[in-house]
């Protein structure tokens, strides 16, 4: 029996500590509040990440840490360095692994299909950090320090994501009213769900071939406006009525909630095509994304479900 570490408790998190559990696995979730699902294989832990002596202490003995932790959304250029740079100091201290989930925003704007081979260029604040936090990574991993992958997921979609997606189309589709989304509806965007992240990431954990380079999430390729209507098909909804907000509509609701300005950054991947390539993925390790059916029924079941049946944690 294997023993993990899973730091952070979103629904990628969960997915993964419940992949790990089921499969005879122990599993220590840490996060700050100690909540997560309920299995005899988990053991919740209340714990602050960014105390690298307490999380080096906790990492005694794992195979694995997994960082799936993720700060608040418009602080990621402040808050994401020392948190991620304590997860890789205990992680080496305890003589662990490291598995981190990433995302595409390290790529910057991308004029074609993206691959694990396109330079990481960006220029705005959470790409760039994020892009600089696997490089250091990276580097550890090359100078022998420990060993290191990242699996960079696309904009999340299923029970537990947090994402344009879920947050502003789907319970809109599901009541059968309007809403307003901060993305084009009509353009290929390549989406991941949460189960083949977290099938993904624990793949990556057990296999000799997947350290020191990333690998990308197994991607859905599809329309918001696509996704959104086979929803509303699958719940017996109506058509969905969708609109475009304005960068002037963005601009005047960052007035009230910082998340809305940070939009602007990612408008390369919410306003033109942003396709991605997974074959290395699919080649290596034999794992295929979902069928978005699949992902859009688990979706209405979960929402037909009484809240007790479904509360898993906390998603982020």
């Amino acid at each position: 029996m294997s023993t993990h570490v899973v730091i952070g408790r979103g629904g990628t998190a969960t997915a993964t500590a419940l992949l790990l559990a089921e499969s005879g696995d122990a599993v220590r979730m840490v996060s700050r509040s100690g909540l997560g699902p309920e299995h005899p294989g988990i053991d919740r832990v209340a714990l602050d990440a960014l105390d690298t002596d307490a999380l080096t202490t906790l990492a005694a003995g794992a195979d694995t840490v997994f960082n799936l932790a993720m700060p608040a959304y418009h602080t990621w250029p402040e808050t994401v360095p020392p948190l991620f740079d304590s997860i890789l100091r205990a992680s080496e201290a305890a003589g662990a692994n490291l598995v981190m989930l990433g995302n595409l925003y390290g790529y910057g704007p991308v004029d074609g299909v993206v691959t694990e081979r396109t330079p990481l260029a960006a220029t705005g604040g959470k790409g760039a950090v994020r892009a600089r936090m696997w490089t250091e990574a990276l580097a550890a991993h090359e100078a022998g320090r420990l060993r290191v992958t990242e699996v960079r997921a696309g904009q999340f979609l299923g029970v537990g994501a947090v994402s344009i997606f879920s947050l502003m189309v789907q319970p809109a589709v599901l009541a059968g009213t309007a809403a307003q989304v901060p993305q084009s509806l009509d353009l290929a965007h390549s989406f991941t769900a949460i189960g083949d992240a977290a099938a993904t990431l624990v793949t990556v954990a057990r296999d000799d071939r997947s350290w020191g380079r990333a690998w990308h999430a197994p991607m859905i390729t599809t329309t918001v406006r696509t996704a959104a209507r086979g929803l509303a098909e699958l719940a017996a909804a109506p058509e969905p009525d969708l609109a475009v907000l304005s960068a002037a509509e963005i601009t005047e609701l960052g007035r009230d909630d910082p998340f809305w300005p940070e939009l602007f950054e990612t408008e390369h991947m919410s306003h033109r095509e942003f396709v991605v390539d997974d074959t290395a993925l699919r080649t290596t390790f034999g794992i295929t994304a979902s069928n978005l059916s699949t992902v859009l029924t688990e979706v209405v079941e979960a929402d037909a479900a009484p809240a007790s049946a479904t509360g898993s944690g906390s998603t982020a």
